[in-house]
């Protein structure tokens, strides 16, 4: 069963998020805001991270550029989700270290296919 850590500081998101990919098979931990998506990063050990962009404390930028400088995160997929959705919030998602970037809402079919095709490419 593949782990994702599902880093979200919006409780209905964080709560629909998790119960849709726990129905798909997806084992999954939470993460409230970026100093937590760290931590729970080397616990958890997950085998791909959704990581919200704005969140409290450490936002989704930071806490991406942190994991992917890390040796012991930086191979684990990160996909990057967002409201911002204009061209620039894409390439800054991807200069932070991002896989691949998703608006909110987010359309759960393409979320899924994404995950697939990241885990796949392990």
């Amino acid at each position: 069963m593949n782990k994702v850590l599902i880093v979200e500081d919006n409780e209905m998101n964080r709560d629909i998020l998790t119960r849709r990919l726990q129905r798909k098979g997806f084992d999954t931990e939470i993460a409230i805001n970026g100093e937590e998506a760290l931590s729970q990063a080397k616990l958890f050990k997950p085998d791909i991270i959704l990581m919200d962009m704005s969140l409290p404390v450490m936002d989704g930028w930071e806490a991406t550029r942190l994991l992917k400088n890390q040796d012991e995160t930086r191979h684990i997929p990160v996909i990057g989700l967002s409201a911002h959705a204009r061209e620039a919030d894409l390439i800054r998602g991807k200069e932070a270290g991002c896989d691949a970037y998703e608006t909110k809402p987010v359309d759960l079919d393409l979320l899924i296919n994404t995950i697939q095709s990241l885990l796949s490419d392990k």
